[in-house]
């Protein structure tokens, strides 16, 4: 049976396990309905009552698909959670317009969880000025919002900032076993934590990583439980987490579906014999040399746009998960071409902002020629 959580200010319950819907499988070009459809209808028949989409999603076609696909149960029997575009909002009208089309393409008249989308410092700041939150406040005393939140997407630094501005129903973190090590994770975690701030994870196996280790990492998995898969280690890692109310899963195949409702329905506790087993595999990825980039972007923008940050993320993720094809969709084809390391110019005003004291124009060619021969287009 579903594992379920308590949203006790909210008086709630929806299911451990969210149906994240921005990796539905696709067929040429767009959703593969069949397939779509058929998953949504197992894991709603199976437990899961969490369906998260978003505007942009799959080039705008995830609410609309979704909106179809929920259409054929009981509205109350599911929490449908989606997001406002704050980069596309510059005046209340731009922020009413979206948010009626969503209501249309969602099939509904409200929407349960509604996320004030990919915040950052700076993102957070144009929102306080344009009073987005005051936006969807008014929404919520129209009936159309139960609970407002917001995702985020930035260093730990700015996040308490924006979780004590206003106050938040629940809020929505990148949150795994590897991140806390990587991004300081735990600190977003803590403070949600210690507010009281339901917590909704996206990334659990960090866009597949996790999921795809090489065996010579994720060996001690296999020696502890053979008959575990690698992304059910990841997930029952982060669910098990007291103030984790949603663990969201991009699932883009039955087979995948299956196997995190495998996960749910069974002890998604860790015993003290399985945190040592993810802790030495944690270690084993630790283990590989990557550049020590923090991402805090002192060093942009770049004379000749290159994305140095992005750059630095998706080579030390090449290093530490060695997923060639995750690396090569992230770098030859989300990274635009003017943005990639080899448009670095070498004339070193990076270095000079740089608080890591990282040698950025050797540290980029070296990106880009390791990136360009694991998984390049050539």
């Amino acid at each position: 049976m579903m594992k379920m959580s308590t949203f006790e200010k909210l008086g709630i319950q929806t299911s451990k396990l969210g149906f994240g819907c921005m990796r539905l499988p696709m067929k040429d070009g767009e959703i593969d309905r069949e397939q779509a459809l058929g998953m949504v209808e197992y894991a709603y028949r199976h437990g899961v009552n969490y369906f998260d989409t978003a505007w942009p999603y799959l080039n705008g076609t995830s609410e609309p698909f979704m909106g179809e696909a929920l259409s054929r149960y009981p509205r109350d029997s599911f929490y449908l959670a989606t997001k406002m575009p704050v980069w596309l909002v510059e005046t209340p009208e731009d922020f009413e317009r979206i948010f009626e089309e969503q209501l249309q393409r969602l099939q509904t008249d409200y929407i349960d969880f509604y996320l004030l989308h990919s915040l950052n410092k700076t993102r957070f700041e144009k929102l306080v000025e344009q009073g987005l939150y005051e936006l969807c406040k008014k929404k919520q005393a129209e009936g159309k919002i139960r609970y407002i939140g917001f995702s985020y997407h930035d260093a730990a630094e700015h996040f308490a900032a924006l979780v004590d501005k206003y106050p938040w129903d629940f809020v929505q973190i990148q949150y795994n076993y590897i991140d806390p090590h990587l991004l300081e994770a735990d600190r977003l975690y803590q403070a949600l934590a210690d507010r009281g701030i339901p917590c909704v994870v996206m990334e659990p196996v960090r866009g597949g990583f996790l999921a795809s280790l090489p065996k010579d990492i994720s060996g001690p998995f296999q020696e502890c439980d053979p008959a575990r898969s690698t992304s059910s280690w990841a997930l029952r890692w982060v669910a098990g987490h007291d103030n984790v109310k949603v663990t969201l899963s991009g699932m883009s195949n039955m087979e995948q579906l299956k196997d995190n409702v495998a996960t749910f329905s069974g002890d998604i506790s860790l015993t003290d014999i399985e945190q040592k087993t993810v802790d030495r595999v944690v270690k084993r990825i630790l283990d590989v040399h990557t550049i020590p980039c923090t991402g805090c972007e002192y060093c942009m923008p770049c004379p000749f746009g290159v994305n140095i940050p992005e750059v630095f993320s998706i080579y030390n993720n090449l290093k530490l998960f060695r997923n060639p094809e995750i690396s090569k969709n992230a770098y030859f084809g989300r990274l635009k071409a003017e943005a990639r390391a080899d448009q670095c110019k070498q004339c070193g005003k990076c270095m000079k902002a740089c608080p890591q004291h990282i040698q950025i124009p050797d540290m980029l060619a070296m990106a880009h020629a390791e990136l360009d021969a694991a998984c390049g287009t050539k």
